[in-house]
């Protein structure tokens, strides 16, 4: 998917937190999910796109298409993880990410995910292109 090389097009700090993890003290595995969720939206954010803007000036909303997860290693209660995020694909109409959550400082691999969100219209939920004003800025910063 990514190459350890490769540099993330934007990266996330998380701190696992007691509600994040299971009976054991381990991150329950669905919370990797919204630790990845809240990397894309941040990087949505840093680019000047925050979702009420893409709902309410766009008409677009994201929805995940597809996702992979595979696990790694267990992250713990208390441990500084980052999500990192790297772009796979663009299309018209979606974006794919690779993301990976790695533990700090150590930098062990907990969890790594493909993901495919598409663009939609947020009144009929049908495909929409992407906003071309967020293709360019995307251009940019790759």
């Amino acid at each position: 998917m990514t190459s350890e090389k490769e540099k993330p097009l934007f990266v996330w700090p998380v701190r696992v937190y007691y509600e994040d993890t299971d009976a054991g003290g381990v991150v329950f595995y669905a919370n990797y999910l919204k630790f990845m969720e809240r990397a894309r939206t941040e990087w949505l954010r840093s680019l000047g796109f925050g979702h009420d803007y893409l709902l309410n000036e766009q008409n677009r909303t994201f929805v995940v298409r597809r996702i992979s997860l595979d696990y790694h290693h267990p992250a713990r209660l208390d441990d500084r993880l980052t999500v990192r995020l790297f772009l796979v694909q663009q299309r018209p109409a979606s974006l794919e990410f690779s993301q990976e959550i790695v533990r700090e400082p150590d930098g062990i691999l907990c969890c790594r995910g493909l993901v495919k969100v598409a663009c939609v219209a947020t009144d009929s939920l049908r495909p929409k292109p992407l906003p071309d004003v967020l293709l360019a800025e995307i251009a940019h910063v790759c």
